[in-house]
């Protein structure tokens, strides 16, 4: 297109058209008008960053090279693409072995926590509609996805459920600045609410602004009505700041998050909420402190005129005048020279 004062028109009338529908959206909330647009393009965005992420996978890309090189190749190029396959596979295998063990850590998680999850896979960083902090799993309203469901990994909270299509779904992230879960501290059961910042730690503001808070404290999703965004027990975060309230009647709480936002791979969308609040049984068990050394024993004895040494209990236990070692014979003046051993206090009887 020619650079006309025609195109710059109508760039300008574009740009302004897509704030607008951007404030209409905010300010919708959740019943915002363009929720249905939304969902129609997670539809169609949905099945196409599926199909992205299966073309860039190296390993389906040399099995299909290796299934197909026979017909479109001779010889020496299907030899050449099984090598290629073969060094493919091998770098991927530490990957493969990363996604076991997420997998096993999400299991053991909702086992713990007594959670129904569906298993989903990362697709998308971004969502295709919008501007927030987001991913695009590959599970859907044909998986039994719905709206405002609880989303987990092996670490932690991930995020919510917002908008779903027949087979890719978006996922709010729990660091997005409009993200906001109500916590329950460990033990003490202090309640609040934790808003996402982005890439710093999450900010926590708790009821009850006199609430003993201190680094290392840990925090859990209180859970909703009906369990719905979210369900109770998933391990939130740490504390790792506090600041004073300087005369306000709330304080706030800084907590980094357990779950690792710019690097998921494998989430699980919980589409059964516990029978019963799992209260503190999903966070990790907190590791054992080191065991307070000893203290070394001391023992007191006194050394009488004669030379006898007597411990605290009055019992003789010796005669510095039987020591075949000559530093431990009384002195011109009289002065017994016993050297103790270590640990010993020695008192002189005069």
């Amino acid at each position: 297109m020619r650079d006309t004062r025609e195109s710059r028109l109508l760039l300008v009338l574009l740009i302004a058209i897509a704030f607008a529908l951007i404030t209409v959206d905010i300010r919708g909330g959740e019943e915002s008008p363009v929720d249905g647009a939304r969902r129609a393009a997670a539809a169609a965005f949905g099945p196409v960053e599926n199909g992205v992420a299966a073309a860039v996978d190296p390993v389906g890309n040399a099995i299909g090279a290796v299934r197909d090189s026979g017909t479109r190749h001779n010889r020496i190029a299907e030899l050449e693409q099984q090598n290629a396959a073969l060094k493919t596979k091998l770098g991927s295998d530490d990957r493969n072995r990363n996604r076991v063990r997420e997998l096993d850590r999400m299991l053991k998680k909702s086992a713990a926590g007594q959670y129904g999850i569906k298993g989903a896979e990362v697709i998308a960083i971004g969502a295709a509609q919008g501007f927030s902090w987001t991913v695009t799993i590959d599970a859907g309203s044909n998986d039994g996805i719905k709206r405002d469901m609880t989303v987990i990994n092996g670490d932690g909270l991930v995020g919510r459920v917002t908008t779903v299509g027949p087979d890719a779904s978006t996922v709010l992230l729990a660091n997005d600045p409009d993200f906001t879960v109500g916590t329950r501290m460990e033990k003490t059961d202090e309640l609040g609410f934790a808003t996402g910042q982005g890439s710093r730690p999450l900010s926590v503001q708790f009821l009850n602004g006199k609430a003993k808070v201190k680094k290392g404290d840990r925090l859990v999703t209180f859970g909703s009505s009906k369990d719905k965004p979210f369900v109770p027990g998933v391990p939130v975060g740490e504390v790792v700041r506090v600041d004073p309230s300087g005369g306000g009647l709330t304080r706030t709480v800084y907590v980094r998050p357990y779950v690792g936002f710019t690097k998921l791979d494998i989430v699980g969308v919980v589409v059964q909420a516990p029978r019963e609040d799992p209260r503190d049984m999903v966070l990790p068990k907190q590791p054992a402190k080191p065991a307070k050394p000893k203290p070394t024993p001391t023992v007191t004895v006194t050394i009488s005129p004669n030379g006898d040494i007597v411990d605290t209990e009055g019992n003789v236990v010796g005669n510095i005048h039987e020591s075949p070692d000559p530093s431990n014979s009384p002195d011109p003046n009289g002065t017994a020279n016993a050297t103790p051993d270590a640990g010993t206090a020695v008192n002189e009887q005069r």
